[in-house]
């Protein structure tokens, strides 16, 4: 259990993991996430905004690490940039990690739950939304238009948020089988370097 002297917002994700991890989310309520913490029942709403801000909270958190070093390396990669199949790979090779564990599935299925309605976590920080991740790509292709880019990137995200977060999937925290993360990245980066498409109405 967590200590009492921990800052409440710690204390509300701390409680709101362990009955996620054990439950499903689905099956958890803010009320049960409160008492949990040993808050009153407002806690949640008063720290977090909603259940959303909540869940948001909890997923940057727990993903944060898998994602900073791999942008930090894009971002190092010099004048030229980093490649596709690196930028690919940086997207993947997270949720590959991921699921090699149970609760790994479960955050991430939590993940493609939460991001894929619109293409990213509700009030998510920057780390979390895609635009540094579409301005990496626009620049390593210069030969696409930003609303391709655009549209390529939230393909690609959408892409592996299904295959790893299994937003379907009534039992998540089960041992699935997934591709090879090789492939994953192969695919991926063939959908983001394939040829310009023709503007709308010719062809």
């Amino acid at each position: 259990m967590t200590h009492p002297d921990t800052p409440t917002r710690e204390r509300l994700l701390d409680a709101a993991k362990r009955l996620f991890l054990e439950k499903g989310a689905d099956q958890v309520s803010l009320r049960a996430i409160n008492a949990e913490a040993a808050l009153n029942p407002g806690a949640v709403h008063y720290h977090f905004g909603s259940r959303e801000g909540l869940v948001t909270a909890l997923l940057e958190r727990e993903l944060r690490p898998l994602w900073t070093d791999r942008m930090r390396f894009l971002k190092d990669a010099g004048e030229s940039g980093p490649d596709v199949g690196e930028m690919a790979a940086a997207l993947v090779e997270p949720f590959a990690e991921l699921v090699a564990t149970r609760d790994g599935r479960v955050l991430c299925h939590l993940l493609a739950r939460s991001a894929l309605p619109t293409g990213q976590l509700p009030n998510a920080s920057s780390l979390f939304v895609p635009a540094p991740f579409e301005v990496m790509v626009g620049r390593a292709l210069p030969l696409l238009a930003p609303q391709e880019v655009t549209e390529r990137c939230r393909l690609a995200f959408s892409v592996v948020m299904e295959t790893y977060g299994r937003p379907l999937a009534k039992m998540p925290a089960e041992a699935a089988s997934f591709p090879r993360t090789a492939t994953v990245v192969a695919f991926v980066a063939a959908g983001l370097t394939a040829p310009p498409t023709a503007p709308r109405g010719r062809g």
